[in-house]
């Protein structure tokens, strides 16, 4: 396929959740929107509805019994001319259901994380476009996971061109201080849905969330920091460049808005209707 050779696709990273009334899908409408929205910059016509990828997605899980799963909906290229012009190539989409725990484990949801700043850098946004979620573009994440696991670290922190932190290799990152949360602009990171969510659940707890470029020796002194994505959900950070965040351990206002995700997400409080799609 083109999408092999090139790396010109898009996707999705989406979780069901088991709930009292069966498999939910959190935030199916909003992913598979984005999911068209990444092919539009990359001037890929979808096939398909909005709609149509809804509906296949809840019935990939449907089909294959699983209440509790990752979901990936990918737009790929097929056979086409071989070249860097994607124009002739198909476009095709697969959905994908598989079981998938905690990310990075039971112990980093509860305990936190151990980060380092990685020596790749983000991509410049005139380079890669940072709102796009594009197959080829996730070396770069790869590189840096790479270059943290082999350091012994969970997780890395990607800087943007400019030297100020951007996010991690598939997670925005928040971090606390005097009560007040901040997080990077979206001027080099993902608008990531569960981003969205915790800015959301925030707001509902009358925390104040900034957006501003933040420096990595912000990160080093604050009182908590967490990265948030469907993968990681929302996962404290304990440590970055053998530097203690906070007390070294879970924060209070990242214990609350775990709290308020988990109970959201699994269907225990109904504040939200709207972001659970039964299937």
């Amino acid at each position: 396929t083109h999408t092999l050779h090139y790396g010109s696709g898009v996707f999705e990273g989406i979780r069901c959740y088991a709930t009292s009334q069966g498999g939910a899908v959190f935030r199916l409408t909003d992913h598979i929107v984005r999911l068209f929205n990444s092919a539009k910059i990359f001037m890929i016509d979808v096939p398909f509805t909005v709609e149509d990828l809804v509906e296949a997605t809840k019935e990939t899980v449907r089909v294959n019994n699983v209440d509790e799963c990752y979901i990936r909906p990918l737009v790929y290229l097929g056979y086409g001319e071989m070249g860097l012009n994607p124009l002739p190539a198909p476009v095709n989409v697969s959905i994908a259901v598989w079981p998938w725990g905690t990310y990075l484990g039971d112990d980093g949801i509860a305990n936190g994380v151990r980060l380092k700043i990685s020596s790749w850098q983000r991509h410049d946004p005139n380079a890669m476009p940072p709102a796009a979620k594009g197959t080829g573009m996730y070396i770069n994440s790869s590189m840096a996971k790479v270059e943290a696991v082999k350091a012994g670290y969970d997780e890395a922190i990607l800087l943007s061109p400019q030297g100020y932190v951007s996010e991690c290799t598939g997670e925005n990152i928040f971090i606390v201080r005097d009560g007040v949360m901040y997080t990077p602009d979206l001027t080099s990171a993902l608008d990531g849905i569960t981003r969205a969510t915790v800015m959301q659940l925030a707001s509902e707890l009358g925390i104040k969330v900034v957006e501003k470029r933040i420096t990595r020796d912000e990160v080093y002194i604050a009182d908590e920091a967490f990265f948030t994505g469907t993968a990681a959900e929302v996962t404290p950070i304990r440590e970055l460049d053998g530097r203690r965040i906070g007390n070294g351990a879970r924060g209070p206002l990242t214990t609350r808005l775990q709290t308020l995700y988990f109970d959201q997400v699994h269907g225990r409080r109904k504040q939200y209707p709207e972001w659970l799609t039964l299937v």
